[in-house]
């Protein structure tokens, strides 16, 4: 697992900003910006591997498995906030998308530096959660060689997980552990070795497709309305009122109506006013149907 920090292009010294400190402010956003830039393009050029991810969540999901983030520091933070952000856009489960990072809970607000050297925490943080062959497990690191990460890849592979890897360095141990490997090459940071840059924006995209893929093939999206949307603020009960209007084409009243008598419930709402019946009838429709709206009408 050693490996040289000179071997790892995360760590290169990137030339465009060997001088930044030398630079006016715009300047030095502009470089930071231009640098920016490569990283859709970086992302762009792994899309069928992130398919092929975004395929095995969505089957693990339809058989009750769950999607458990892994990683420290900055990445393990980036996957903490996208299992956050699932219950409130997508109505899942809080325990169906999980992010551990090493260190624990203290670590997502105050580094923990040390915490990642620890190979077996990371299977002692999966076996605290129960995890089980139906999981997929995602270690994320920027370096690809983050112990603690590949602790829990070697141990979700040893219980038949499917094992994906987030890497933006080549060839790295994580990758080769991996049932899939999303190896996403932005170059060296414009800081040289401060991966939580163009590396973390890199992590953060990815994972916002993987999460919003599947959930988009697990029926929690119609056209582009996050129809599952929990109401827990006054903002949130008038968005669903919007996406019910957007949905449906029918009117603020007609929407507060079928939400009212659906219990607040966006999807079924929807299913009232796009097929005549009543909520009863429209929720054992999206039962039936697995919550797919396009096959209830």
């Amino acid at each position: 697992m050693t490996l040289s920090l000179q071997q790892l292009t995360t760590e290169g010294r990137n030339q465009a900003s060997e001088n930044i400190d030398t630079l006016s402010c715009l300047d030095m956003l502009t470089i930071i910006n231009n640098e920016d830039k490569k990283v859709a393009v970086a992302v762009e050029a792994i899309l069928p591997e992130i398919a092929q991810a975004v395929e095995g969540i969505k089957q693990a999901f339809s058989k009750g498995g769950r999607l458990i983030y892994c990683g420290a520091g900055t990445s393990g933070r980036l996957g903490i906030l996208d299992a956050s952000e699932c219950p409130p856009t997508f109505g899942s489960p809080a325990e169906q998308v999980i992010g551990l990072i090493a260190g624990g809970k203290t670590a997502i607000l105050k580094a923990v530096e040390n915490a990642e050297d620890n190979l077996q925490a990371g299977q002692l943080d999966l076996q605290e959660i129960a995890i089980c062959e139906k999981d997929v497990v995602v270690g994320i690191a920027a370096s690809g060689r983050t112990p603690y990460v590949i602790g829990a890849m070697q141990y979700a592979k040893q219980l038949g997980c499917q094992v994906i890897s987030l890497c933006c360095n080549s060839n790295s141990t994580m990758a080769k552990i991996a049932d899939i490997a999303l190896d996403v090459i932005v170059g060296p940071e414009i800081v040289t070795g401060s991966s939580r840059m163009k590396a973390g924006t890199a992590q953060k995209m990815i994972l916002n497709m993987l999460t919003t893929g599947a959930m988009i093939q697990s029926g929690k999206v119609f056209g582009n309305l996050m129809v599952d949307v929990q109401a827990t603020n006054e903002k949130l009960i008038e968005r669903q009122k919007k996406i019910i209007m957007e949905a449906t084409g029918c009117t603020r009243e007609e929407a507060e109506i079928a939400l009212t008598e659906s219990g607040q419930h966006c999807k079924t709402a929807i299913v009232m006013i796009l097929t005549g019946v009543d909520a009863i009838q429209a929720k054992e429709s999206l039962q039936q149907n697995k919550g797919f709206i396009r096959q209830c009408i």
